[in-house]
């Protein structure tokens, strides 16, 4: 097998956030091109149709005018975001025009580094071709069985399984410098098929790895929502941790596709919103006080008052960073850095006090 045996993430040469928060630049920008997705994926909120409508929330591409004003709004900071993820709630190919996106961005010089995420319907020749020449570093490709009737129990999908290999080979064939990643949840594939996973593309990728489930999204049960019993161990494999205060709240924002700004990428309905792109500018909105008041929620030990991020799993299931240990010294360099109004509230609400102005 070519590919490593390695997670799509990185979990090694990690920066030590208690050194750098509170950060002026943040690290990674999602933007969503398609908020929609052509699957029903039942351990997913964007797969149930009808749980998404009564969020209101927008399902369509994101116009290309919000994407240039976005990226445009990144000079104002004070170095290139490290990574732009171009993916959160839907299917980013659905965007016909996600190769402009991608070669507008690589091109603005306020970049270094873009990747995204696909269910890989649309890996043909004439898809991937224009997203490989735009610059793309690299796609995160979602397996979601190693059979036609997986992916229809599951995604809701008439899936064409030989013709999607066929796209895989096609595009490490053709990939250039861009890397490739696999993955496939353990839940879906049977012990015979973990081999035949493994022997179906780890040689047609630079990375490969079997996930695992995790209840990650708040406000939604993976396990009664897909009947998936969640496992013991967390998404990449590792141990089990109690984590309190969320690291992605001080080096990420989210970018959803009718404009408006999450302070996070599991903010499926639309509750944690910070901003909109379309009148504020990304910076104004990484200093806002809502962002802050969030930041501030958790450094004081008060996430479970909020709504949102009390219920979240992936503080347990996913992290690759963990904080709480400095939290003392990092809420005393946040309240002496930054100033809040008093009068807002961080987004997902609070069951009890009003948060304090630092002094």
């Amino acid at each position: 097998m070519k590919a490593q045996l390695k997670p799509r993430i990185n979990m090694e040469g990690r920066t030590a956030l208690e050194t750098v928060i509170p950060i002026e630049t943040p690290f990674i920008v999602f933007i969503d091109p398609a908020s929609s997705c052509n699957f029903k994926c039942t351990f997913c909120p964007t797969g149930h149709r009808s749980l998404i409508a009564e969020t209101g929330r927008y399902q369509g591409a994101m116009k290309y005018e919000t994407f240039t004003k976005a990226i445009d709004d990144l000079a104002e900071f004070g170095k290139p975001i490290k990574v732009l993820r171009l993916y959160k709630d839907g299917e980013p190919f659905l965007n016909k025009r996600l190769a402009d996106m991608i070669r507008y961005a690589k091109q603005s010089g306020y970049v270094d580094y873009i990747d995204t995420t696909t269910n890989g319907t649309f890996l043909t020749p004439e898809r991937l071709a224009p997203v490989i020449a735009a610059g793309l570093d690299k796609i995160n490709i979602s397996v979601d069985g190693m059979s036609k009737e997986t992916y229809q129990e599951f995604t809701g999908f008439n899936f064409d399984f030989p013709k999607f290999i066929e796209g895989v080979k096609w595009l490490y064939a053709n990939k250039g410098d861009m890397e490739v990643s696999i993955k496939v949840p353990g839940e879906l594939i049977t012990e015979a098929q973990r081999q035949e996973f493994f022997d179906t593309f780890g040689d047609y990728c630079d990375r490969i790895f079997i996930e695992n489930f995790a209840p990650c999204w708040p406000e939604f049960n993976v396990e009664e929502r897909s009947g998936i019993k969640i496992g013991e161990k967390g998404i990449y494999q590792q141990e089990l941790k109690p984590t309190d205060t969320c690291p992605y709240i001080f080096y990420a924002m989210s970018v959803n596709a009718d404009g408006l700004v999450s302070s996070c990428f599991l903010d499926w309905g639309r509750k944690l919103i910070i901003g909109d792109v379309r009148t504020e500018s990304l910076k104004q909105i990484w200093n806002s006080d809502k962002m802050n008041a969030l930041r501030l929620q958790h450094l004081e030990g008060r996430r479970c008052e909020n709504k949102v991020c009390g219920s979240c799993g992936q503080l347990t299931h996913c992290l690759p960073d963990n904080i709480d240990e400095h939290r003392p010294m990092l809420l005393e360099k946040f309240r002496s850095m930054v100033k809040i109004n008093p009068d807002v509230m961080a987004p997902g609400g609070l069951k009890e006090r009003p948060l304090i102005a630092a002094e």
